[in-house]
């Protein structure tokens, strides 16, 4: 006996999703909302554009940038014991509310670097 025979049996779609005419001709296509808005509300959303604002121009300050915003989230870890796992810590990262911002500020640096600097960035990878 396979449990393949006995689970795809059951298994249905229900992700029907009914529109009325009347209300997709009224409403109006809107950009979706930031993730990290509905959680964090406006307190932190003048920081955040700040943040985005930031022109990287610099060499030193996409150096200086580039060092100071990992890569990956440093705080992962998987806890061992004689050889084996005992449990693993998942990235927190992204429980930031600025991270998306840091994430991109790191980004944006990196191609300054790689396209006007002509550097190369493969130590900060």
């Amino acid at each position: 006996m396979k449990v393949f025979d006995n689970t795809t049996k059951r298994i249905f779609l229900a992700s029907w999703v009914s529109i009325n005419q009347a209300e997709a001709t009224n409403t109006p296509v809107n950009q979706l909302p930031h993730p990290a808005t509905k959680s964090s509300g406006h307190i932190l959303q003048p920081l955040r554009q700040k943040v985005d604002n930031i022109q990287v121009r610099d060499r030193d300050l996409a150096h200086r940038l580039c060092k100071l915003i990992p890569a990956q989230c440093p705080f992962e870890r998987d806890v061992k014991l004689f050889g084996k796992t005992l449990f693993h810590i998942p990235p927190m990262c992204k429980l930031n509310p600025l991270y998306e911002e840091l994430v991109s500020l790191r980004f944006r640096a990196l191609c300054y670097l790689a396209d006007e600097c002509g550097e190369d960035v493969s130590q900060y990878c």
